[in-house]
């Protein structure tokens, strides 16, 4: 099960272009408590149009997945318990989520979130630590539950989902060479060349992307818990920072957030058993391991 949920924004923000000489227009904006930007190879005044819709998407995903708006979908959720008619991209949320947690036999899990307040807060977890349990999640189109006390954070999966939504608009309007940050990273055409970056140990690599997505995760990005790392049981991080590429930025956050838990041998399972196609791992002692 993993606590930090913050994104250390170690794929450089700054893409360049490997290929192609078209004109990039790029929109930068803030969202999920980072900076996030869209960058499109195409004709002007069309790529502004559509950027338009792109952003109001973005601005609906936020709103429901926020856990400081107290009227997002996920805010009512953790204060009541329960949600009625949760709407498609929450239940996509969820479906996704589930999947995660069961590929990574438990590693992702979404129910800590009360656990994270209290560490936040500096208190004592040990009283919570019965309040996680995706297992103990219920949820179909029509309504989703908690467990007793629980609460959720989606803040290892939600901007991976409006980095696939945002590119999903695009497509859609026909741009085939775009590159969506939304605290992770999805290339449409391409080439775009990304910077890994390790929080501790600096730019260590480069990553090119064409159709697919990365998501980046390292628990020393936000230090909270002993020796600067979070507590969650017996969970402790294996790696400094982990990179996944895949065909979805969903699949991609999620992955990325519980690899960082799981020792090389489970991350190589993991790996096998979903559309994960290369895993970039840093260790303390910033040796770079590919899988």
């Amino acid at each position: 099960m993993m606590l930090s949920r913050r994104r250390f924004l170690s794929i450089a923000a700054a893409a360049s272009a490997l290929s192609g000489s078209a004109h990039a227009e790029t929109w930068q904006g803030h969202a999920f408590g980072a900076e996030v930007s869209i960058t499109i190879r195409g004709e002007r005044a069309q790529a502004q149009q559509v950027l338009v819709e792109a952003r109001k998407v973005l601005r609906d995903i936020e709103a429901l997945f926020s856990l400081f708006d107290t009227n997002s979908a996920l805010s009512h959720l953790n204060r009541d318990g329960v949600l009625n008619a949760p709407g498609l991209d929450f239940l996509a949320v969820m479906r996704a989520s589930d999947r995660a947690y069961r590929l990574t036999d438990g590693l992702f899990d979404p129910s800590v979130q009360r656990l994270w307040q209290v560490l936040a807060q500096g208190h004592n977890p040990a009283e919570y630590f019965d309040t996680i349990g995706w297992d103990r999640v219920q949820f179909d189109a029509r309504q989703v539950t908690l467990g007793v006390g629980q609460a959720l954070t989606f803040n290892g999966i939600a901007q991976g989902y409006a980095t696939d939504q945002v590119s999903e608009v695009l497509i859609a309007h026909g741009f085939s060479d775009v590159l969506v940050n939304i605290g992770e990273h999805r290339g449409i055409g391409g080439a775009w060349r990304l910077g890994v970056q390790d929080p501790e140990h600096g730019l260590l690599g480069t990553r090119t992307l064409h159709n697919g997505a990365i998501a980046t995760s390292s628990p020393q990005a936000t230090p909270i818990g002993h020796n600067g790392h979070i507590i969650q049981r017996n969970a402790r991080p294996h790696w400094s920072t982990v990179s996944v590429e895949a065909p979805s930025a969903t699949l991609a956050d999620s992955l990325s957030t519980a690899m960082v838990l799981a020792p090389r041998e489970q991350i190589h399972e993991i790996k096998q058993g979903s559309d994960v196609t290369r895993v970039t791992l840093v260790d303390f002692d910033g040796n770079l391991i590919t899988l």
